[in-house]
């Protein structure tokens, strides 16, 4: 847990304001989700992947995705050398422990689908052959909405189900703001960022978060959460049970990071809306009135919060 702190305390130090933020993300390195990050240009989302990838002991890897970035250019490609005669295997960029997609919502659909097999399954097919990727793995992708119009695709449906969190940067308040210009004015302190985690570290870590107590009664209430998505009138496409799963998962390692050996009533509904929000599809007449968010909103109000006898809330 010391490790983490530092390592939150070192995120923290280059991307002010954000610490809900490097929370997340270190809850979905723990749950072994992926990350979606959506916010306008220059607001620090490449910067605080880079920087947390660079806290973490392993493998790097990035891909700046463009319409003509190829799936091959991703998984990897086997080609002839001609030197050997002979057909080699070169693998791609997945084949690391943190894998920066930048700006995902540029690449085309086909390019796009060639993270699906390697996000949920953690290997990649190249001409038949099957390459496992080493835990820990987490992709972090991000994209500009504000772009959606301007040589970009949106993201299908299979893959916004495979990010565990969807999380929007915004802007940072006028004292942040102020913290950035003041920091950065003579130094960067990306460039200072050392190691804190091996990978040996994570991997017990995430072994460690499968222990943490989901009681019966929060196991309901996240049910009830799930069941509202997939009946309300509102929405064509609910919450899968990958999604269920991963909002398990979720909450285990935020009951690990706040210390406690159980997952609460609380970890569920402050996790929720960063696990349904872009996995919820809209019929015609609700993405005309409302939103997403504002359903998944709705939803937490309308589903009573259970109390656990004898367990300490707090």
């Amino acid at each position: 847990m010391d490790k983490i702190k530092q390592a939150k305390s070192d995120l923290n130090g280059i991307i002010f304001g954000k610490e809900e933020v490097v929370d997340l993300l270190f809850i979905a390195l723990l749950s072994q989700g992926h990350v979606l990050l959506e916010s306008v240009p220059g607001t620090g989302k490449t910067k605080l992947a880079k920087s947390f990838a660079k806290i973490i002991d392993g493998k790097f890897s990035r891909v700046q995705f463009t319409p003509d970035v190829l799936p091959s250019d991703v998984t990897g490609i086997r080609f002839f050398n001609p030197k050997t005669q002979e057909f080699e295997l070169r693998v791609g960029p997945v084949a690391a422990n943190i894998l920066l997609a930048d700006e995902i919502n540029r690449a085309t659909p086909k390019t796009q689908s060639s993270l699906l097999e390697v996000m949920e399954e953690h290997q990649s097919t190249i001409d038949g052959e099957t390459i496992k990727v080493d835990a820990p793995f987490l992709v972090i992708a991000t994209q500009n909405p504000v772009e959606s119009n301007y040589g970009t695709f949106p993201l299908p449906e299979a893959q916004l189900d495979r990010f565990l969190f969807k999380i929007d940067l915004g802007y940072p308040s006028s004292e942040e703001e102020k913290r950035v210009l003041h920091t950065y004015r003579t130094n960067d302190p990306y460039k200072s960022v050392s190691s804190s985690l091996s990978v040996q570290d994570i991997r017990m870590l995430q072994e460690d978060i499968k222990h943490i107590t989901v009681s019966e009664a929060v196991t309901d209430y996240l049910v009830a959460l799930v069941q509202q998505s997939r009946i309300h009138t509102d929405i064509e496409l609910g919450i899968s049970p990958r999604g269920s799963l991963a909002l398990m998962r979720a909450a285990q390692a935020r009951a690990y990071l706040l210390d406690r050996d159980y997952v609460s009533p609380e970890d569920i509904k402050v996790l929720s809306p960063y696990v349904f929000e872009h996995r919820l599809i809209l019929t015609m007449e609700g993405s005309i009135k409302t939103t997403a968010a504002e359903i998944v909103n709705e939803i937490i109000s309308n589903v009573a919060v259970p109390v656990e006898v004898g367990v300490d809330q707090a």
